[in-house]
């Protein structure tokens, strides 16, 4: 009974695997709305010198998913810019769902995905720091402007700078990757943003994150809601469980 159910698990392990190869590509479809809590930034990096834009949370009407995307709710999503070398896209788009590890797509910038490291601080930034009010809608005070301000330029430093030896090795006024990478700015509350990076950890269990990647656009960082990545681990746990009864019982 153990060798059979043994053959059976890894027949069901292989047609998961092929699924998933015929299916690669998890995606949320979503458009730009607009933005929450705002401010006007100017900085370098991503191929721009002194370039002034609106930094702060983006907002978008997700209305479809395939994969790993179905966790994150239809209806509004608030996110902010990981790209810097892209525009963000204008109409319905159907973003590819990434690790964050991987992204952000182009790596012209960074020489390839910012890697696990750079992926678990802004986990901890966002977990400690996002504040749901910067997407209430309606009218936001200069504080909170400034706030999302800084946070996505704390986003950014983290993306763009090579790692500091310590985090309060970070300051998003400053420069300090040689060569056309990096990432600096100013017109900001950078006394906040370095604030916020100086007390990373970079071992802190924060938010659960994802990417969402469209070719020729700005990507996004959003967190997938805390229920849906209970019920996704919830799901993981009980097939563990469940193979675990199978084997003890034959």
């Amino acid at each position: 009974m153990v060798k059979k159910y043994v053959v059976s698990t890894l027949m069901l392990v292989s047609m998961f695997a092929l699924q998933l190869s015929a299916n690669p590509v998890d995606s949320v479809t979503m458009t730009s709305t607009g933005y929450g809590a705002k401010d006007t930034i100017t900085f370098w990096g991503g191929g721009h010198s002194g370039l002034t834009v609106y930094a702060g949370l983006f907002m978008f009407n997700k209305t479809g998913s395939t994969g790993t995307g179905n966790l994150i709710d239809n209806g509004t999503i608030g996110g902010f810019c990981m790209d810097l070398s892209e525009y963000l896209a204008s109409g319905p788009k159907a973003y590819e769902v990434l690790d964050v590890s991987a992204g952000p797509v182009p790596t012209t910038f960074l020489g390839g995905g910012m890697g696990q490291a750079k992926a678990d601080y802004l986990s901890e930034l966002w977990g400690r720091y996002f504040d749901s009010s910067w997407m209430a809608g309606g009218t936001y005070t200069a504080a909170q402007n400034a706030q999302a301000e800084a946070f996505q330029a704390a986003i950014w430093e983290i993306i763009y700078e090579d790692m500091p030896t310590t985090s309060a090795g970070w300051d998003v006024t400053i420069d300090g990757t040689a060569g056309d990478k990096g990432f600096r700015a100013a017109n900001l509350d950078y006394t906040l943003a370095n604030s916020w990076l100086g007390s990373l950890t970079g071992n802190y269990q924060g938010a659960n994150l994802t990417a969402l990647s469209y070719c020729g656009s700005q990507d996004v960082l959003t967190a997938i809601p805390e229920p849906a990545t209970v019920a996704f681990l919830s799901i993981g746990l009980l097939l563990a469980v469940s193979r675990g009864y199978k084997t003890m019982n034959g």
